[in-house]
């Protein structure tokens, strides 16, 4: 519920903004986009399967279901990463070369994130690697534990913990730390901090942001990611069904927390928030805000 509320939250004011988004935030739009995918096609699946205390549904359903998964979790994964990079681009170069990430560069950089995630989703249907259900009994996820004993499973979950997990957070933990090096030296040239531009005051914030967000989904899943590499070197029965149901919800929940970061962070998005009024559903009030065209600035709530 908090993530298909949130995350429509940020939709709805994504396209009553439509004309006023910097490019970079079309990431963010994909980004709900794709936790609003998983919440849709995979949370229903899985809370009637608990209510059922076993999965519903036969082989088919089991792979329908981990391959939403794989799909919108690499989605959300590469995005942040490319978040990550535009921040890093944008932050640490000229404002003449940061508009040179235009729209249509986002655009074409969406475009290929989930052609590589739906290229990697499909691989185990047709051989390398599998799909099957989690130790718990009532979702479904990339078989782990049939990875020990196979040279097709191993060098998929290899290929795809380098590819799709530790490129991508190391990229992410990289950008961040050069944007944060960038900040600390800049704000060291300013003797005064009542100096400091509001531009870098703004800078800093949409930094931050992005920041938390990389965090939470990194926390969310790195339980999950544990457990998941302990059943491929141990049986999956050593692991008691508890140690890992608990890493599989806290893995589903990073779902929701964007929209709160970005409602902290964004006085634009707060605004527009109090805009949407609750009558049968989401409406967006159309009318005009007076201070849109006067100060852009104000406009960039997300990163």
């Amino acid at each position: 519920i908090l993530t298909i509320l949130g995350n429509s939250a940020v939709l709805a004011t994504a396209v009553k903004r439509s004309s006023l988004l910097k490019s970079p935030e079309l990431l963010t739009v994909n980004l709900a986009v794709a936790d609003m995918g998983m919440a849709i096609s995979m949370y229903p699946l899985a809370i009637a399967s608990a209510w059922n205390h076993a999965w519903l549904g036969g082989d088919a359903s089991c792979v329908y279901y981990a391959l939403m998964g794989f799909l919108f979790g690499v989605c959300s994964m590469m995005t942040l990463c490319a978040m990550a990079v535009i921040r890093f681009l944008v932050t640490n170069s000229s404002k003449s070369n940061s508009e040179k990430v235009t729209k249509n560069t986002v655009r074409t950089l969406i475009t290929f994130i989930w052609l590589y995630s739906l290229l990697w989703a499909i691989l185990p249907l047709v051989g390398w690697g599998y799909y099957g259900p989690e130790p718990f009994g009532i979702s479904c996820t990339i078989a782990w534990s049939k990875f020990h004993n196979s040279s097709n499973g191993f060098s998929f979950i290899l290929s795809m913990f380098l590819l799709c997990t530790v490129l991508p957070a190391l990229t992410i933990v990289a950008c961040y730390l050069g944007i944060a090096w960038k900040v600390h030296k800049a704000y060291q040239e300013i003797q005064n901090i009542n100096r400091i531009p509001n531009a870098a005051k703004l800078e800093k914030k949409l930094t931050l942001m992005a920041v938390l967000i990389s965090v939470g989904f990194l926390s969310s899943w790195t339980p999950y990611a544990a457990a998941s590499f302990w059943s491929i070197f141990n049986s999956s029965d050593s692991l008691q069904p508890l140690f890992t149901l608990l890493p599989c919800l806290f893995a589903k929940s990073s779902t929701a927390y964007n929209p709160f970061i970005y409602y902290i962070f964004s006085k634009t998005f707060r605004r527009e928030i109090k805009q949407l009024q609750c009558c049968h559903g989401w409406r967006v009030p159309f009318f005009s805000t007076d201070n849109s065209a006067e100060n852009p600035a104000s406009m960039r709530w997300s990163g």
